[in-house]
């Protein structure tokens, strides 16, 4: 079975950033051709009860927020609130899920409950703080439960997931790792942190839920008067983890060496983000993004679907503890290796039309009742596909120099961008200007892209991506 054996997600908090200044990084990776646009919601009081995909929740007041999510989902990938609390997910295979999905395959399977990514917004929007956005999303957790698909087609057995999460402020991040309704949370105060698609707490849970540790012991998963380790108690023992260990160990290596080269740096962010082993052994000028050998932090899909899919949007916020300093987070959407990160603030008062795009195609959350979007070429997502389709020309076979060509052009626009926000006014207005002219001078950056590599932006080059028009 295919499974989402992709993303990945880490903290640098202030000690180990070279601005003094928390770094939160996130690669949200999804099924090829899944768009992910941005969508931002302003601060509002509680309203009607929300309709989710498969549960009807209280509604409660509601922080200002931007967010990247699959174009289908009310909740989102990645975020970040006007309070400056951060927060991403990563699917992990639990006992508890692997129970559940036998179950939900003899036909006796777990009433549906929240997903993954619902979580991450409820925790955005109830959540000033990340311990208060823990708080929010584990007691949500124990009253709902998590279950259902959360994949575009799929039914709840074969698109269901339980979620780890990392939640960061200016000061202190949290991991949150779950397995069903029951949970073990990490507080981190200093250094980095990496997540991946493996549970990391081991013996060194700071908080869990009460039937965290009887559940595993009932269920014969871990043996009675030992030290609980969670990973050793809650890992899906069919469930190979060198596909999300080695991604997890190399951010962490990165991370570490930027330390000792002075702190981690937007910049630097960027740079794990677009990883591919270079450097290594196993990467560098080997790397095709149409036959990627191993899955990397930059995830590309390969034809035979070991990889899962692509990374669809990437996300990196610096989050100061100055209120002065406007809330920025970098988006990329589509991979960062033929992408660039755009700034965006949460202050602003707007998104720019071609960041929103796609928006959800029927009136229901419910994945199971949705297909994947179609080429627009009016989306940003969309024409960031088409250059990374591009890239990968089957005909011209040369994705190493059409990347260089690519970072040529967009690196350049990334450093006088991070250059200039510093010196930006911290008013609304003027930070949505300045987002629409960097998204504009990236646009055109594209459409020049596309021409040199001999292809129509109006087109799409892969026959999976069906023209909206003719849809």
């Amino acid at each position: 079975m295919q499974r989402p054996w992709s993303c990945d997600t880490f903290v640098a908090l202030p000690g180990a950033t070279r601005a003094g200044a928390t770094i939160f990084g996130k690669n949200s990776d999804r099924p090829a051709g899944e768009a992910q646009p941005l969508r931002r919601s302003a601060a509002r009081s509680a309203g009607d009860p929300l309709r989710l995909a498969y549960v009807t929740i209280d509604d409660a007041d509601a922080h200002a927020h931007v967010g990247s999510a699959p174009f289908w989902c009310w909740g989102y990938e990645i975020g970040v609130n006007e309070h400056r609390v951060a927060i991403g997910n990563e699917a992990l295979f639990t006992r508890s899920w692997a129970a559940a999905v036998a179950a939900d395959r003899s036909g006796s399977g777990p009433e549906p409950g929240l997903l993954g990514m619902e979580l991450v917004r409820l925790g955005l929007e109830r959540g000033a703080t990340a311990r208060e956005a823990l708080g929010v999303m584990t007691d949500l957790l124990e009253q709902y439960g998590q279950w259902g698909s959360a994949i575009v087609a799929k039914d709840h057995g074969s698109g269901s997931y339980d979620n780890a999460y990392l939640i960061a402020d200016p000061t202190e991040a949290w991991i949150l790792e779950t397995a069903g309704s029951e949970w073990a949370a990490r507080h981190v105060t200093q250094g980095t942190y990496a997540i991946s698609n493996e549970i990391s707490i081991r013996t060194d849970a700071d908080s869990t839920s009460e039937g965290l540790c009887r559940q595993a012991v009932d269920a014969g998963w871990f043996p009675a008067g030992q030290t609980f380790d969670v990973a050793d108690a809650y890992t899906d023992p069919g469930t190979p983890l060198q596909v999300s260990h080695i991604r997890r160990r190399r951010a962490e290596a990165m991370l570490t060496a930027a330390r000792e080269r002075g702190g981690l740096d937007v910049a630097g962010a960027f740079a794990i983000l677009r990883d591919h082993l270079e450097g290594t052994f196993l990467g560098g000028p080997t790397f095709d993004a149409s036959r990627p050998d191993f899955l990397t932090l930059c995830m590309h899909e390969h034809p035979s679907g070991f990889t899962w899919g692509n990374t669809a949007a990437s996300l990196v916020v610096e989050l100061h503890d100055d209120p002065q300093w406007p809330v920025a987070l970098w988006w990329c959407p589509v991979t960062p290796c033929t992408g660039v990160y755009l700034p965006f603030f949460v202050d602003a008062p707007r998104l720019p039309d071609g960041a929103q795009l796609p928006m959800a195609a029927n009136n229901s959350w419910d994945p199971r009742r949705s297909s994947l979007a179609t080429f627009d070429s009016a989306s940003s997502w969309w024409q960031w596909q088409q250059l990374l389709d591009a890239a990968k020309d089957p005909v011209s076979n040369d994705f190493t120099g059409r990347a260089q060509v690519i970072r040529s052009a967009f690196d350049p626009l990334e450093t006088r961008w991070r250059s200039a926000i510093p010196a930006l006014p911290n008013n609304p207005r003027d930070l949505e200007a300045f987002t629409r002219d960097c998204l504009d001078t990236a646009t055109a950056t594209v459409a020049d892209l596309l021409k040199v590599f001999d292809t129509d932006l109006g087109l799409p080059i892969d026959p999976r991506w069906t023209p909206a028009t003719s849809a």
